[in-house]
């Protein structure tokens, strides 16, 4: 075809049913083409895009996306869009109804301010881990921050229920008295928790350096019934709820004076943390309710006297028998060692996987449940030896 737009371009008379049958093709798509070079000179592909759109969004509710875009930095996402669109609309009672999220995403990609990342994981492979009952467990992580003149780090305790934050601290450095005084902070608004879930920072260990001796921030813990829980080493995922929190909190951040003092920082933190809690919708929660709501809705809250309830793991606790074994689920058995009879271990069932703790929260193994197997071998982490206890090498795990 276009071997007949050039000869047609040029002027030449073409026989239309000889060159259909000479190539095939239809007699009514040559003089089609002949039509068309004949009034306009050249062919040229038409746009197929129609001509009448009743479903396409009207161009006025594209430009206020575009402009709460800009408006709502830093939580500016599609989903906070549309909480503001929900807004406007009952307030306003416009033409236009409300887009869904996709829409709406589409729209910034069309007006080429939808920021791409490839290499985020999509939300169809999530796997939330999440404790069911507001003061199941806290979780606490530290984050640094800095200006010119003046550096610090914030304390940051995260429900994991709601994902209330229930306490933010601002320090000179990570030491274990600012650790103390943030978890401390969210005990005196907030209640006791059952558990309390850190990762291996020496804040929250005490750096390992004697580990027959609990840190000072475990022992804070373990005087009112609090059970430390540490996560694994080099696994962030463990506290993936607080780990992320710290991007959120630093966008927010980024928008505000920057402090010059600890104390005008400590003035910020509690504007972000009433901002946070009470007016910011959270995407993780039911009906995108905040924090607040959140926790004001459950229908019990937790504590030291009752053990955490979880929907996608459980919890156990159990007292390890003298030659070292303990019992998980449905009488499936494990060794950990003779060097932990009669010690009260807690361990976390995620499906077949567990992780068993120490009294102060340390993760002493972790195994995957052969379920057709009624024991499982183990694989060690680290072994943690109490005062004039020896360790025992009888029981088959490997280094």
């Amino acid at each position: 075809m276009r071997m007949l737009d050039a000869h047609l371009a040029a002027g030449e008379k073409i026989n239309a049913a000889a060159f259909a049958r000479q190539h095939k093709v239809s007699a009514r798509t040559v003089y089609r083409h002949q039509a068309r070079v004949r009034e306009e000179g050249e062919w040229r592909p038409r746009s197929r895009r129609p001509h009448h759109s009743p479903q396409a969004t009207p161009p006025e509710l594209e430009a206020l996306i575009c402009k709460l875009r800009a408006d709502l930095v830093p939580d500016n996402g599609a989903d906070y869009i549309r909480d503001a669109l929900v807004r406007i609309c009952a307030r306003t009672g416009p033409a236009w109804s409300v887009p869904s999220r996709s829409t709406i995403n589409r729209v910034l990609d069309r007006r080429d301010v939808l920021v791409r990342n490839p290499a985020k994981r999509p939300r169809s492979s999530w796997r939330r881990f999440c404790f069911a009952r507001p003061r199941d467990c806290f979780q606490i992580d530290a984050t640094e921050v800095a200006w010119p003149g003046l550096r610090a780090v914030v304390f940051e305790v995260l429900d994991d229920c709601t994902r209330t934050l229930v306490a933010n601290y601002a320090a000179p450095g990570e030491t274990a008295d600012a650790a103390i005084a943030a978890i401390l902070a969210a005990i005196e608004e907030y209640g006791t928790p059952a558990l309390v879930l850190s990762d291996n920072g020496s804040a929250f260990t005490g750096g390992f350096a004697r580990p027959d001796i609990v840190g000072s921030f475990a022992r804070t813990l373990l005087r009112r019934g609090v059970r430390p829980i540490t996560s694994s080493p080099y696994h962030p995922q463990t506290c993936g709820k607080v780990e992320r929190h710290h991007q959120t909190f630093k966008k927010w951040l980024a928008t505000q004076p920057p402090p010059e003092t600890l104390d005008e920082l400590q003035q910020l933190l509690k504007i972000y943390r009433r901002y946070y809690n009470t007016e910011r919708a959270h995407s993780a929660l039911p009906r995108r309710c905040t924090p607040q709501q959140a926790w004001q809705a459950a229908p019990s809250l937790g504590g030291p006297a009752s053990t955490p309830i979880q929907t996608d793991a459980t919890l156990h606790h159990c007292k390890v028998a003298p030659n070292g074994s303990i019992t998980v689920g449905l009488g499936q058995r494990t060794n950990i060692g003779k060097t932990w009879a009669g010690v009260d271990i807690t361990t976390i069932r995620d499906g077949d996987h567990i992780t068993i703790y120490s009294p102060d929260g340390q993760p002493i193994a972790y195994t995957d449940l052969d379920p057709t197997r009624a024991y499982t071998r183990i694989a060690e982490l680290h072994m943690i030896i109490y005062p004039g206890s020896e360790p025992d090498t009888s029981t088959g795990t490997s280094p």
